[in-house]
């Protein structure tokens, strides 16, 4: 699947597909992403607006996709926590916008040097057409080695 362009994946992700989001920006090396999410009858709620499940589906996968391409895939990465704060309603078409910021990636860096593991949080939105950031995520990311394993806690008899 090489030979398809990475934003057309991301696309064509069957639950991305379903929601039929179009990849708008991908930088080539995933620093910064813009996805629209459209307003229709399948992602319109009962107050008319997009409901908040489509947005959260979305934003999910978003940082940890780019973690991974960031730090060229060496690391196992996958969302830890994510926070959605529904500000402003969504009546419109809905533009998500993600920026690696570059702090966050010195500072990625400098976990995994001195850790071997690192759990930073990145914060996008999705904007409305009228530009307004109607909904604000907060999302947690882990990255640990590719041999990773949890310690699962011991249960009680």
């Amino acid at each position: 699947m090489r030979f398809i362009p990475e934003r057309k994946r991301l696309e064509w992700y069957p639950p991305f597909w379903f929601m039929r989001v179009k990849v708008i920006e991908l930088s080539p090396d995933w620093r910064r992403i813009r996805i629209k999410l459209p307003l229709n009858m399948l992602s319109r709620n009962m107050g008319d607006s997009m409901f908040g499940g489509y947005q959260t589906c979305l934003a999910d996968p978003i940082a940890a996709l780019a973690c991974n391409r960031v730090l060229n895939r060496k690391y196992n990465v996958w969302t830890r926590y994510q926070e959605v704060d529904f500000k402003y309603v969504g009546n419109s078409d809905l533009e998500l916008r993600f920026d690696f910021n570059p702090a966050i990636e010195k500072q990625i860096h400098a976990d995994l040097a001195k850790k071997g593991r690192s759990t930073p949080t990145f914060e996008y939105g999705f904007y409305r057409a009228d530009g307004v950031e109607c909904t604000h995520i907060k999302n947690t990311v882990a990255i640990r080695p590719a041999d990773y394993q949890p310690r699962i806690p011991q249960q009680e008899e």
